[in-house]
């Protein structure tokens, strides 16, 4: 449960704060009380269309030239249907991000987005530093 979600009421702290006063009084006659006002946080979100611009270039980027690519164009030409690799390959692919996107949802669900953002890159240099060992000593 997020704290800054709950409205603040003052009504079911008054009867604890009296209780907490009184005694307070009691003992030392000087108490005092700080409220802080919770600051909302600013979520990351962009537009609808900045989301799909920059997942639709980094994908298609990501994708010229990738060994998918490049596996189906060689189905294609083997099979002499281009359109049934086509579909085959499409639907492959959409299913591969649905997956992505419905384990990524899942994910942002369970964890703080800092502790997402560290984890993302720990994981990311683990590989980068796995690919330059591949490269020096493999």
């Amino acid at each position: 449960m997020k704290l800054d979600a709950v409205p603040f009421t003052s009504s079911s702290l008054t009867q604890t704060l009296s209780e907490s006063a009184l005694q307070e009084n009691t003992e030392s006659h000087l108490s005092t009380v700080i409220v802080e006002q919770v600051k909302e946080c600013p979520k990351k979100q962009g537009s609808a269309i900045g989301v799909f611009a920059t997942t639709f270039v980094t994908i298609f980027l990501a994708e010229i030239g990738d060994k998918t690519q490049l596996s189906t164009l060689l189905m294609s030409a083997e099979s002499h249907s281009p359109w049934i690799v086509f579909l085959g390959s499409g639907a492959a692919l959409i299913t591969t991000s649905l997956i992505g996107v419905l384990l990524g949802s899942w994910v942002s669900k369970r964890l703080n987005p800092k502790t997402l953002d560290r984890s993302t890159g720990f994981m990311l240099l683990f590989i980068s530093l796995t690919l330059f060992w591949d490269v020096f000593h493999g």
